[in-house]
């Protein structure tokens, strides 16, 4: 009985070499290819089910996780863009306010400069004419005073030259008399 293990054995060595022998690689033998279907198939529904249960639902969770990260990223890069643009028309308005204001300010100190100036000018011409006119009236006090004098100087050196040469005695009245109808002809 010993003897039938080891011709078991024999037997079996020898189908190896016969098989060896034949040359044919044994995963393209066509005796062994329903076993390799039936693994084929086990194997390939077993990767199926860890992919279909475990990892495709994870890398559907990313992919979704992503997308919706890279939406939000976008929503939020639009609503920047919107904010920078509002704020740039907010700040070119203010800007335009601001410019407009000054010009307004310009003007309106511009004007008020204006009308300090022709008031503090319609003051200094109102001085001048007052003074001209004091200093045109002091004048014409003291040309008639010192016509008055010249008259009065003029009547009585002509009483006093009329009765040197005529020997007629004349009144200083009379005298200023003809001295007044004399600067009248001469003025006239």
């Amino acid at each position: 009985m010993t003897h039938a293990p080891h011709t078991e054995a024999a037997q079996h060595a020898a189908d190896a070499a016969a098989d060896h022998a034949s040359g044919v690689f044994p995963p393209f033998d066509p005796t062994y290819f329903s076993s390799q279907l039936f693994w084929l198939a086990i194997s390939f529904i077993a990767l199926y089910i860890a992919l279909d249960r475990f990892i495709l639902p994870k890398i559907k969770t990313t992919i979704e996780d992503r997308r919706d990260r890279i939406a939000d990223d976008l929503d939020a890069a639009a609503q920047a863009k919107a904010d920078a643009e509002a704020a740039g028309q907010a700040y070119e308005k203010a800007l335009a306010e601001a410019r407009s204001k000054a010009h307004g300010i310009a003007a309106q100190t511009r004007k008020a400069l204006d009308a300090e100036i022709a008031k503090e000018t319609a003051e200094v011409e109102a001085e001048l004419a007052a003074k001209q006119e004091a200093s045109e009236a002091a004048i014409r006090k003291a040309k008639d005073k010192a016509f008055a004098e010249v008259r009065g100087i003029a009547a009585t050196a002509t009483a006093s030259v009329v009765e040197a040469l005529a020997g007629v005695e004349v009144s200083e009245a009379d005298a200023g008399k003809t001295v007044d109808t004399l600067i009248k002809s001469k003025g006239a």
